[in-house]
């Protein structure tokens, strides 16, 4: 019998004659026709795979990533990926798990890739796993088996959430991707067409010896084990061969009918917090005519409004011509962040043009000491000029935000961030809000070691911001510090609290019960939470970021001495101080005088030296814009 009939006889044979009903039900849920892009494929012959996002509809279809995947997955001919979220209530309810696109029985695909966005949704996968009728555990999966005798769905998981520090969801997945996906995905298809049937633990095996995957039953991950092996994560070294554009549109979603471009992936502004800008270096960018290329065939298709997507959009090195040529177009933008230093007239006026509500920038720290602590070095002047450039372009609102509870913080970096936001109040009279977020310390970070500040410390200094704020009609919105403290466990999480995540009963979570979960199990919060010894074993040792234990040290050094550190400019070469990169990208350009930016240097960038523009482009903002200017900031 051919593979592929034996797969379509698998899944026929795997549909138990009382879930017709359910499939009918499934299939007059969400419509798709509210959908442009969806994929419905036959099942014959083809490997089912559920895509699984472990939040709302809403949030998936919010995360370009979750739709790359999805179109990836689905231009293999004989695979056939449908869409799984989860909804709140309907596990405890005793609602059955379909698919979106045929409404299928969740438990009848043969692989469950999981998209893990963000600590908090470990509590959704394991619901939709016993939603689904599937043992959560690996190892109960693996000495069990279906209704029918086959095996349970290979279940793999991947996503910022997850892939730099595994090991709280480890017992749950048979297999983990660490890193970016694209040139991981077709490989994963295609050992699972030879190999899902036939063998699984030599598929796993086998999944265990290419890199980028992590097998945790194969892996024990304490470094200091005899058979201890480091994972070392995939990045994309030529980001230009993928599209990174939306491929599913809908009004319900946070970027409702926005067409979505990746614009570069990565930050090399070295927030000393930030967990993405130290797994996703090097920074990479899209090619102006590629980008300028996917606006043009999205608009002729109807969709005006693009929205620009990185971690710093502004840092492109081509976002004026960017930004200009799309407004030339007719095209309404959209940026998911920026920076201010210096900050991109043309996207801005840009953005204004095409009626963007809202201007969001992130100061992160009120004090210039807190933020040469965490290395974020726009300075007050810089920051004040954007706030004025969003008054003088009068948009309807600003967002500044800020992380309280910093290593190092004290209640005069407070009273400093509240003056900062009185003095934005004085120069952008309508709409103002401030959010201030609990800070949480993350793997491969240099405060990966730092202690998190309690909640009731935390909850005081929101509430003094909010005190001093509110009466100047600064909206003040501040995320819960019980909650975060979840989310520093997790973040710094070990195998131990898979247990933790077993024992809350679908639909009762709370911050209460989690912690007395924690305390029945014998697990103690303050561990979680509390100053490590820098240099002590990690439970994420088993990943390799790319980035050196060494030079973590280094930044959290400097850290410790209120200066700033290294960064890593998009068009950064011939440094390999951090270890990020390899030799083939760190000399991608040859000769020092061939890298596309005039004033570029060889060798490592101290933080404060990163001009993304020349000295041309700030004069040029200065002539060109009539009365809204910016003060050339003259190069070394």
């Amino acid at each position: 019998m051919e593979t592929g009939t034996l797969r379509h006889t698998m899944a026929k044979h795997r549909r138990r004659p009382s879930q017709s009903k359910a499939v009918e039900r499934g299939r007059k849920g969400r419509s798709l026709s509210l959908e442009e892009g969806a994929v419905v494929k036959d099942w014959g012959g083809r490997l089912p795979v559920a895509l699984t996002f472990p939040n709302s509809y809403y949030v998936g279809m919010s995360s370009l990533a979750f739709q790359l995947l999805y179109s990836w997955l689905n231009s293999e001919p004989d695979v056939v990926c449908e869409r799984i979220f989860w909804q709140k209530g309907a596990a405890a309810a005793g609602e059955p798990l379909l698919s979106l696109e045929s409404g299928r029985p969740a438990d009848e695909f043969d692989i469950w890739a999981f998209t893990i966005s963000w600590e908090m949704d470990y509590f959704n996968v394991v619901e939709l796993l016993r939603q689904a009728g599937i043992p959560p555990l690996a190892q109960d999966r693996n000495s069990s088996r279906r209704w029918d005798g086959s095996p349970w769905p290979l279940i793999i998981a991947g996503g910022p959430g997850i892939t730099m520090n595994p090991e709280p969801m480890a017992p749950f997945f048979d297999a983990v991707l660490i890193g970016e996906g694209e040139e991981a995905v077709p490989q994963f298809i295609d050992l699972c067409r030879e190999g899902l049937y036939e063998d699984r633990d030599a598929l796993l095996q086998t999944l265990d010896r290419q890199p980028g995957f992590y097998i945790p039953h194969l892996r024990p991950s304490n470094r200091n084990h005899v058979d201890f092996r480091p994972v070392e994560r995939l990045w994309v070294r030529d980001l230009a061969r993928y599209a990174t554009q939306s491929v599913l549109y809908t009004q319900d979603t946070e970027f409702s009918g926005m067409h979505l471009m990746e614009i570069a992936r990565g930050c090399g502004r070295g927030c000393r917090f930030c967990l993405a800008g130290y797994v996703y270096r090097p920074p990479r960018e899209q090619p102006l005519d590629v980008l300028l290329g996917w606006a043009q065939q999205a608009m002729a298709k109807g969709h005006d409004h693009i929205g620009l997507v990185s971690a710093a959009v502004s840092d492109h090195t081509q976002i004026d011509e960017l930004a200009s040529e799309l407004a030339a177009m007719g095209a309404s933008i959209s940026a998911s962040s920026m920076r201010m230093d210096p900050i991109s007239v043309p996207l801005i006026r840009a953005m204004a043009a095409g009626g963007t509500q809202t201007l969001t920038v992130a100061p992160e720290a009120g004090s210039e000491r807190l933020r040469n602590v965490i290395n974020k070095t726009q300075t007050e002047e810089q920051m004040m000029r954007a706030v004025g450039l969003a008054a003088d372009l009068d948009f309807p609102q600003l967002k500044l935000y800020f992380m309280t509870g910093h290593p190092t913080e004290t209640d005069d970096d407070i009273q400093e961030l509240i003056d900062f936001t009185l003095k934005a109040r004085s120069l952008f009279k309508r709409r103002l809000a401030v959010n201030a977020t609990p800070f949480v310390p993350k793997a491969h970070t240099p405060f990966q070691w730092e202690a998190m500040m309690s909640a009731r410390e935390l909850k005081r200094r929101q509430r003094s911001i909010n005190k001093a704020l509110a009466r100047h009609g600064v909206e003040v919105r501040a995320d819960s510090p019980e909650w975060a403290e979840v989310q520093a466990v997790l973040s710094r999480g070990d195998r131990a609290l898979a247990k933790v995540l077993l024992a809350i009963p679908p639909g009762q979570l709370n911050t209460r019960l989690f912690f007395r979960v924690m305390e029945e199990l014998g697990l103690e919060k303050e561990h979680y939470l509390g100053q490590w010894e820098a240099g002590s074993p990690l439970p994420w040792d088993i990943v390799q970021s790319g980035v050196t234990e060494s030079y973590f040290h280094y930044e959290l050094r400097l850290a410790s001495q209120e200066r700033t550190g290294l960064s890593c400019p998009p068009d950064s070469a011939g440094c390999l101080t951090c270890q990020a990169c390899d030799d083939d990208w760190a000399f991608r350009y040859g000769g020092n005088e061939n890298r596309p930016i005039p004033a570029a240097k060889g060798g490592a960038w101290r933080a404060q030296d990163w001009r993304p523009w020349t000295k041309l482009k700030a004069q040029r903002h200065d002539s060109d814009m009539g009365s809204i200017t910016i003060e050339p900031i003259p190069l070394e």
